[in-house]
């Protein structure tokens, strides 16, 4: 018992030391390929000690075969490096050649616009320039008083005239003025709704004189409410009479309206309105204009503009003290077809007003 003991004790010393040898090494490797040996702890000092001689001398011929590769091929890569630095410059100079006239080609194209820019301009300053003419206006909105200057170059004295009518007559010169010379009579007539205002043309014969002047009656018509105002007073309509001298010299009396008993003239006009605007009517009757002028002649005078365009200055304004009176449904009958027709005050820029005593 004991010596089978024994020999089972044997066989596992034995199986023991069998695995912790190393594997057999294998055969060489060819020529000039290193062989790979694995590392075993304990083997390492045992392989250099029985091979030393081999191992020193292989790594001696491996030593010096890198060295005589490596100084082989030394030269080739510098000189590839010096190569491509030469080329890498080449480059770069090729593309600032190239921007250069990139920029270049854009300071000429920029330079070349400039002096079309300025010939055009030179052009242009040198031509007369383009005006806008139009005949249409109005009492309100863009074709309104504020802007009759603007359009129509021949209306320019409407916007930057100093003498422009109407006025509110303040502070009047009371002096002795001579009474205006009336020499009206019946004549025949014509009514016309010309868009803007009734408009009465007479035919000749009907003539006032003052300072030594006579002015012949061309027309007559109406604005609401007035554009004329005394001492800041202003009335529901006006009448304007307007009259012409031999040289062309303008002179307009205006006849202020206020509501009171029917004026007949007034009436004869309202009965000859044409049915459509900017039509004329011609009827076979005669009309006074005596019958227009007030008993009292008392007047203010100044000088100033007409009121619609082209607002041209240098008229005579002779306005009535004392009112003219119509009814209110005369008056009505012109408000249905302008309740808007008058150009607003301006200034008086410090003209001088006359009054009669």
């Amino acid at each position: 018992m004991r010596t089978l003991i024994a020999l089972i004790a044997c066989c596992f010393v034995t199986a023991t030391a069998s695995a912790n040898d190393p594997p057999p090494i294998k055969a060489a490797p060819a020529k000039g390929i290193e062989p790979v040996r694995p590392h075993y702890p304990g083997a390492g000092n045992q392989g250099a000690k029985g091979s030393g001689g081999d191992a020193s001398s292989s790594s001696a011929s491996s030593s010096s075969s890198s060295s005589s590769s490596s100084s082989s091929s030394a030269s080739s890569p510098r000189m590839s490096e010096r190569e491509r630095e030469a080329q890498a410059e080449a480059d770069l100079s090729a593309k600032i050649a190239a921007r250069l006239a990139v920029m270049r080609a854009n300071q000429a194209a920029r330079a070349a616009a400039q002096a079309r820019a300025k010939k055009v301009a030179a052009v242009a300053a040198a031509a007369p320039p383009v005006q806008f003419r139009s005949n249409h206006w109005s009492y309100e909105g863009e074709t309104g008083p504020a802007n009759w200057g603007r359009i129509n170059p021949d209306w320019a004295k409407c916007g930057s005239g100093n003498r422009q009518s109407p006025i509110d007559i303040r502070d009047g010169m009371k002096v002795e003025l001579e009474q205006i010379a009336f020499d009206y009579k019946p004549s025949s007539f014509s009514v016309t709704d010309n868009g803007h205002t009734v408009q009465v043309m007479l035919s000749g014969g009907n003539f006032i004189t003052i300072q030594n002047r006579m002015y012949e009656l061309m027309q007559f018509h109406f604005h609401r409410p007035s554009e004329e105002r005394i001492n800041g007073k202003g009335y529901e309509m006006v009448l304007h009479l307007v009259h012409k001298d031999a040289e062309g010299r303008l002179a307009v009396v205006a006849l202020m309206l206020e509501r009171g008993r029917p004026q007949p003239t007034i009436q004869t006009v309202w009965n000859n309105l044409p049915l459509e605007k900017l039509e004329t009517s011609t009827p076979s009757i005669v009309l006074d204009p005596a019958d227009l002028i007030p008993q009292r002649r008392d007047y203010f005078t100044y000088m100033g503009s007409l009121t619609t365009p082209p607002c041209s200055e240098g008229v005579l304004w002779l306005v009535m003290k004392e009112p003219l009176q119509a009814s209110p449904a005369q008056m009505a009958l012109f408000s249905r077809l302008y309740p808007l027709n008058s150009r607003p005050i301006q200034p008086g820029s410090g003209r001088m007003i006359k009054e009669s005593n």
